[in-house]
C-alpha cells in the first residue's frame, strides 16, 4: 500500500487539465503508440468537439523512479465547469490528494476557488501546478502570488509546467510521489468500498467503479450493496487502465471495477458502501452528498410511442451521469414525459445531446424552471417544480424561491458592466475584493431564477471572455412571483408556461409573442397568441392567415360583389379556426432560451 498514489486533478474549465492528464500517460507509458491523441481520457465526441471534460475518468499508472522503485499512480479526471461540481464532489472522495492546476495567462478563476474548498473540506494534500508557461502571454509572478494568497503555500511547492509541450511534467510525478500521501486502511479488517461511478454496458450490464477504504476482495466473493441491500457475486473485479483488466484480488487503497451482473440501474447508487455478506464492515462510508438538482425541465418524446423507449434510454443514461434525475408527468400539449432536474443549463443541453446520440431519441425541451416553495393558507408548503403545479390565487400565501451567492471574478475594467448586469436581474452586491490591481472578484445574492436563462453568455460577452462564475445555493427568500401563461386562438400551451417575477412578466410575455409570431407557420386562418397572468391578457401577437385572393376574377362592376366573396371567405376562416389545430414546432420551445438572440 505504501507505494499507491490516488490523486485526482481540478482546475476551472479550459485550464489545460486534460492536455496535462495526456502527459503523465505518456511519461508513464500507460498508453501506447497506436493509442496517442489528444485529450485520450475524453472518451466522449460531445467531450472532443466541444473542447470540455463532462464526466470524471478514473485510470491506472505505473511510475518508475529514479532508484527503480514501481509507484502505482491512480489518476481521477475531472470536469471543470460549474454545472459538473458533482463528478468533481465524487473524484474527491476517492483521493488522498489532488492536482490544482492555474493557467498561467489566465490566473485563478471562480471554479478553481470552488474546487479547492471542495478538496480542502475532505482534506487532501494540494499540489499547485502552473500550467501553459510555454504561451507568451504567461504571467508566471502574477499568478503565483494569487496561488500563495490562495492557499498559503511557498512559492517553491508551485510546479511550473506545459502540458502541449511536457516541460515540468517529470517534477509533478516526483511531487506525487513525495507529497500525496500513502492510502491508509487495514486489508485484514472487513471490508470497506467506495462506489464513485457507474457505467452501463449492453453486453455486461452494469460496471460499478470503486475505491477499497478497508479490507481485501477477490473474485467470486459474495458481496453486498449496503444502501440498496442487494447481494451479488462478484464474478470479475479488476483496474482501470486504457480498457478494464481484471484481477483475482485487490486491496485497500486500490481503485477498480466490479461487475456482478447487475442488470437495473437502481441497484447501483454513486456514493454507496460494497461490502461482503459473511462479514459485513459496520459502516458506510460517509462524506459523499446526494445530488440536489437545480434546474428542471420536461423532457417528452417527439412520438408519444417511444415513452417507454425514452425511459429506457433516460435510466440508462442515469448510470453514466449520476447527477441527472427524473420522474414522470404528463402534459396535454405534449402527452406523457419526465420531468427531470439538471444541476445547470449546460448540464441540461448535454443530456439533450447525448440522448440524441448515444440512444437515437428525439425529444422535445420545454421552458426551464427551478424549484419554489408555495405556501398555502391552510399551513401547507407544497415544493413547485412545474408551473402547472402552483396553487390558484385563492389559497397561495406566499411564494419562496432560492437565492444564490455568485462569485464572479473578472477584469477590473469590466466590472460596471458586471454589476449593472447583476442589478438587472435583482442581485444585490455582497462584497467586492480587488485580488490584485486588475483582478477584481464581486458577490452578488441572486434568485437562481434569473441566472438559468442566459446569465452566463451575457457575462462571458459583457466581459469578453474573462469572466469566471461561480455558484452555491444560499437558501429560500420570499418572491412577488406569478404564472404567465401562452394562448394560442385561446387554448393554453402548458408547455410554454413560465413562472416569473412580477415586474419582469410584461416584457418577458412580449417578447415571447413575438418570438412565437415568427416561428410558428402560418396557417388558413388567423393565430392570436397571447400571453395572460390568471384572465388578465398583457400582450398579443397574430400570425396572419394564408389569403386566396377571391376577389381578383371582379373586375369593375358593383362593390357589393366583391364584398360577398370576401365575407364568404370570412365565414369559411371562422369555420376552419373552430376545427384547425395549431402546431407548435421545436424551436419554438428552445427559443424561449435564447429571447435575445
Amino acid at each position: 500500500m505504501k507505494n499507491i498514489r490516488n490523486f485526482c486533478i481540478i482546475a476551472h474549465i479550459d485550464h489545460g487539465k486534460s492536455t496535462l492528464a495526456d502527459r503523465l500517460l505518456d511519461l508513464t507509458h500507460t498508453i501506447g503508440e497506436r493509442d496517442k491523441k489528444e485529450q485520450v481520457l475524453d472518451s466522449m465526441d460531445l467531450e472532443r468537439e466541444r473542447g470540455i471534460t463532462i464526466k470524471s475518468h478514473a485510470i491506472q499508472m505505473v511510475y518508475k523512479t529514479d532508484d527503480g522503485v514501481d509507484y502505482l499512480f491512480n489518476l481521477i479526471d475531472t470536469p471543470g465547469h460549474v454545472d459538473f461540481s458533482y463528478e468533481v464532489s465524487r473524484s474527491i472522495a476517492a483521493c488522498e490528494g489532488a492536482l490544482l492546476i492555474v493557467d498561467a495567462t489566465q490566473g485563478i478563476q471562480a471554479q478553481t476557488i470552488s474546487n479547492l474548498y471542495l478538496a480542502i473540506d475532505h482534506n487532501l494534500e494540494i499540489i499547485p501546478v502552473l500550467n501553459k508557461m510555454d504561451l507568451e502571454a504567461a504571467m508566471p509572478e502574477d499568478v503565483k502570488d494569487q496561488i500563495v494568497d490562495l492557499i498559503g503555500c511557498d512559492r517553491d511547492d508551485i510546479i511550473e509546467t506545459s502540458g502541449k509541450t511536457g516541460f515540468g511534467v517529470e517534477r509533478i510525478l516526483e511531487a506525487i510521489v513525495e507529497r500525496v500521501p500513502a492510502p491508509s486502511g487495514d486489508p485484514k479488517a472487513p471490508l470497506q468500498a467506495l462506489i464513485f461511478d457507474s457505467v452501463y454496458n449492453s453486453y455486461r450490464g452494469i460496471i460499478a467503479y470503486f475505491r477499497i477504504f478497508n479490507g481485501t476482495i477477490r473474485k467470486n466473493d459474495f458481496v453486498k450493496f449496503v444502501a440498496t441491500g442487494r447481494e451479488y457475486n462478484a464474478d470479475e473485479i479488476g483496474v482501470l487502465c486504457m480498457g478494464l483488466q481484471p484481477r483475482e484480488t485487490m486491496e485497500a487503497g486500490d481503485v477498480g471495477y466490479i461487475i456482478s451482473g447487475i442488470k437495473s440501474s437502481k441497484e447501483v447508487k454513486v456514493g454507496d458502501t460494497i461490502t461482503h455478506v459473511d462479514n459485513p464492515c459496520g459502516e458506510m462510508i460517509s462524506g459523499f452528498e446526494n445530488v440536489k438538482p437545480m434546474v428542471f425541465a420536461g423532457i417528452y418524446p417527439v412520438d408519444a410511442d417511444d415513452y417507454e423507449e425514452l425511459r429506457n434510454s433516460m435510466e440508462k443514461l442515469q448510470l453514466n451521469d449520476a447527477s441527472l434525475t427524473f420522474e414522470p408527468e404528463s402534459s396535454a400539449a405534449l402527452g406523457f414525459g419526465f420531468r427531470c432536474g439538471f444541476l445547470g443549463l449546460l448540464h441540461m443541453e448535454i443530456v439533450q445531446e447525448r440522448l440524441d446520440r448515444e440512444f437515437d431519441m428525439d425529444v422535445i425541451t420545454t421552458v426551464p424552471n427551478v424549484n419554489y416553495k408555495a405556501y398555502t393558507t391552510k399551513g401547507e408548503v407544497i415544493d413547485v417544480h412545474n408551473p402547472s403545479g402552483m396553487p390558484g390565487p385563492n389559497i397561495l400565501e406566499h411564494v419562496e424561491e432560492p437565492m444564490i451567492q455568485a462569485h464572479i471574478i473578472s477584469k477590473s475594467e469590466y466590472v460596471g458592466a458586471i454589476m449593472n448586469l447583476c442589478i438587472d436581474r435583482r442581485g444585490e452586491l455582497q462584497n467586492q475584493v480587488y485580488l490584485t490591481s486588475d483582478r477584481v472578484e464581486v458577490s452578488f445574492m441572486l434568485p437562481l431564477a434569473e441566472i438559468v436563462f442566459d446569465f452566463y453568455d451575457k457575462l462571458k460577452s459583457i466581459s469578453r471572455g474573462y469572466a469566471s462564475f461561480d455558484y452555491h445555493i444560499t437558501g429560500y427568500q420570499p418572491a412577488k412571483l406569478v404564472r404567465l401563461d401562452i394562448l394560442l386562438n385561446g387554448e393554453p400551451v402548458d408547455a410554454l408556461s413560465t413562472l416569473i417575477h412580477h415586474d419582469n412578466a410584461y416584457t418577458f410575455g412580449r417578447r415571447m409573442c413575438e418570438k412565437l409570431r415568427e416561428l410558428i407557420p402560418r396557417q388558413q386562418f388567423d393565430v392570436a397568441i397571447q400571453a395572460a397572468i390568471g384572465a388578465k391578457i398583457i400582450a398579443r401577437e397574430t400570425v396572419k392567415a394564408l389569403r386566396k385572393d377571391v376577389t381578383a376574377k371582379c373586375y369593375g362592376g358593383d362593390i357589393s360583389r366583391k364584398r360577398k366573396l370576401l365575407e364568404k371567405q370570412k365565414k369559411g376562416k371562422k369555420r376552419m379556426r373552430q376545427v384547425g389545430n395549431v402546431e407548435v414546432p421545436q424551436s419554438a420551445f428552445l427559443a424561449v432560451l435564447k429571447l435575445d438572440s
